[in-house]
């Protein structure tokens, strides 16, 4: 007879290293959804009802309040980052509004605004990101994280948090895509799906772990096109204004100004 108790008891005695109570994933998805209502009442009018800036603020800021024990963060800075997040949404909408035009005018089978508020993809994980990077810059990477993988878990598209997205942001389809913690993106960028913006090697410490907070992703500069399935790697590789670079390309070195890169068999 299979005896379930001595396998529970058994699991109890093996250490759990990770004791401290993280924030609510669900929560935190759920401050996501109500941010969108609030931007796009008309397209996400799951959270209408009593939904409200101030409400907002109070749950960003209990689930700050869980994250400070992961950061440098005291329980007094909790209420201070959360009400200096929710005065950056008008901010964030307003760069939203933006990257839904590049959306509409750069993809020619875009119907209206509407379809890319509601269905595309490449804005929905654009939406996220531009949220979690207010948490990041403010020192709560784990909410950010949170945030950018729920996103990464919809659409097939890994933004970090910490990367630097200027306006007028253009993801098309974007499987695949996967945008480095370090990375800089300029304004009028536009990406297509399996882009990689990575790191070409990670440097390591004298116990052999890998150096943290260091610069190991690609800067991409201001009217750069970037193909799919394009690989660009390395910390000192820089992708200068109005660059095109090619599908399935590998570079690991800078690219000038207005320069054509391709892919050549």
């Amino acid at each position: 007879m299979l005896d379930f108790a001595d396998i529970y008891n058994e699991l109890n005695k093996i250490e759990n290293k990770c004791t401290k109570t993280p924030p609510s994933k669900n929560e935190v998805v759920t401050i996501i959804k109500r941010i969108q209502n609030l931007f796009f009442p008309e397209y996400y009018p799951e959270y209408s009802q009593n939904n409200s800036v101030e409400s907002i603020y109070y749950s960003i800021c209990s689930e700050v309040c869980k994250a400070c024990t992961f950061a440098e963060i005291s329980d007094m800075d909790c209420s201070e980052i959360a009400f200096d997040i929710v005065k950056t949404l008008p901010n964030i909408k307003y760069m939203l509004l933006k990257d839904i035009d590049a959306l509409y005018n750069g993809d020619p089978a875009a119907v209206c605004k509407e379809e890319v508020i509601i269905s595309y993809p490449g804005f929905l994980a654009t939406t996220v990101y531009r949220i979690a990077h207010e948490f990041y810059k403010r020192k709560v990477p784990l909410i950010a994280r949170i945030m950018t993988e729920y996103a990464h878990e919809k659409t097939g598209i890994d933004i970090h948090a910490g990367a630097k997205i200027g306006e007028y942001f253009f993801i098309d389809h974007g499987t695949g895509i996967v945008i480095g913690e370090t990375t800089t993106i300029g304004n009028n960028v536009k990406i297509y799906q399996g882009v990689t913006l990575g790191a070409k090697s990670f440097e390591m410490d004298e116990s052999g772990n890998p150096i943290k907070g260091i610069k190991r992703h690609p800067d991409i500069g201001n009217n750069v096109i970037i193909y799919a399935n394009a690989t660009i790697l390395g910390g000192n590789t820089k992708v200068g204004d109005g660059a095109v670079i090619g599908a399935n390309v590998w570079l690991t070195h800078s690219v000038e100004p207005g320069k054509t890169v391709y892919y050549n068999n």
